[in-house]
């Protein structure tokens, strides 16, 4: 089974970090936010509804890697 970055630790995932999905390669980028889900820009990781998932392939969160910039 797949944790994603940190075990899923929100605390440890900083709020400007990039994460690309471990299924389908989606980035989410916080600075962009979500359109599908109707997500406004700035809002980190962190503070994605708990139902969110992968707007492309509805991979769970916890599929989200943190990828470098």
């Amino acid at each position: 089974m797949f944790e994603g970055s940190y075990l899923g630790d929100n605390a440890r995932i900083a709020d400007e970090a990039r994460l690309e999905c471990g299924i389908c390669w989606q980035v989410y980028d916080p600075a962009e936010g979500d359109p599908v889900w109707q997500i406004p820009p700035g809002t980190p990781f962190s503070a994605l509804p708990a139902h969110w998932s992968c707007p492309n392939c509805d991979a769970p969160r916890e599929k989200f890697m943190v990828i470098e910039s």
